[in-house]
């Protein structure tokens, strides 16, 4: 074939090497299924994940205070919770919202606690106790109130969330291209949301860190991204094959494509994560998470749009062109 590209020094034969982008997908998925499956027999909620009060219910306790709080004061305040039988308290210092320069508060505790439906106000109590006595001029601020039913009912909201996102991304792909390229765009998919489930489930068995509805969010915002970036090499695929089926094989036209578009897809992962990289380390607290989640999805999903579902696509021909060699010959 007398293309331009493949004369290119710089061309990326991300065919020949399909195992091994096969092989990186699982070295990095295979922990987190061990994480998953492992939090699955230890959680109480017997979850994939270290789920916070969104989902199983609690109550957030704010208070404010008029100084600055250290990471060893955090520490100190979990600790003095965990001996007045507050069991697994989830603290977080917020910056005040009120841009009064009046205002002496400099800091918001937050402490979210298990729901206790006939213990609320002695739950509250004992917090409250524990936090004047290292910080006498607090002041009680909110006090909110998640029941188990309603995160019960939140959890399964968001799990059908996630599938009427899939299943409307399976409609499109199927409409736009073939259905081979819609169920691989799919694999796609749950390759980055896998990948990024199971990093959180191996934080939240080692540091503790819990999801809620806006790691659903993010999850959400991980599919969108990563299928466009899939859409946007699986469309020059259905462009070269119209123009160059004759005169290439299957696998060259998949390996132009993605030469074609790979520095698209690079730089617009790069500018994405400066963006996200920014808001996680000069951005508030109660949004790390989330941004953590796009950061690790954006990765993914860079990943799998250039190599996985490129490799998986051309897998798909190589064993129908088999299966119809075999059907011929017999």
């Amino acid at each position: 074939m007398s293309y331009s590209v493949f004369d290119a020094k710089r061309y990326i034969d991300v065919i020949k090497y399909r195992w091994l982008w096969l092989a990186i997908s699982f070295i990095f998925i295979f922990p987190g299924i061990v994480a998953m499956l492992w939090s699955m027999k230890v959680y109480p909620t017997h979850t994939p994940l270290l789920v916070g009060i969104d989902f199983t219910g609690g109550t957030i306790i704010q208070y404010s205070v008029n100084k600055e709080i250290s990471t060893n004061e955090i520490g100190k305040i979990r600790l003095d919770l965990t001996k007045n039988n507050i069991e697994n308290p989830v603290i977080q210092v917020l910056k005040p919202t009120t841009t009064d320069n009046s205002s002496n508060i400099k800091n918001i505790i937050s402490v979210k606690t298990k729901f206790s439906e006939n213990g609320q106000n002695e739950t509250i109590d004992k917090v409250t106790e524990v936090i004047q006595a290292d910080y006498p001029n607090s002041q009680l601020v909110q006090v909110n109130s998640v029941g188990p039913l309603l995160g019960k009912q939140l959890f399964i909201n968001s799990l059908i969330a996630i599938s009427l996102a899939l299943l409307a991304i399976v409609i499109y792909l199927t409409i736009r291209f073939h259905i081979e390229f819609a169920i691989v765009a799919c694999l796609a998919l749950f390759h980055d949301v896998l990948l990024t489930v199971g990093v959180f489930s191996i934080l939240g068995l080692v540091y503790g860190v819990t999801v809620d509805s806006l790691f659903i969010t993010a999850i959400l915002t991980v599919l969108g991204y990563s299928v466009n970036n899939t859409i946007v090499v699986f469309d020059r695929v259905r462009e070269n094959l119209k123009f160059y089926s004759k005169k290439a094989t299957y696998d060259e036209i998949v390996n132009v494509s993605v030469n074609q578009t790979l520095a698209r897809s690079i730089n617009t992962s790069l500018t994405t994560l400066l963006t996200l990289g920014s808001l996680y380390f000069l951005g508030g607290v109660t949004t790390k998470d989330f941004v953590l989640v796009l950061i690790i999805g954006v990765i993914a999903g860079t990943y799998s749009s250039i190599f996985f579902a490129n490799t998986l696509i051309a897998l798909w021909n190589e064993i129908q062109n088999k299966n119809k060699t075999k059907h011929s010959e017999a």
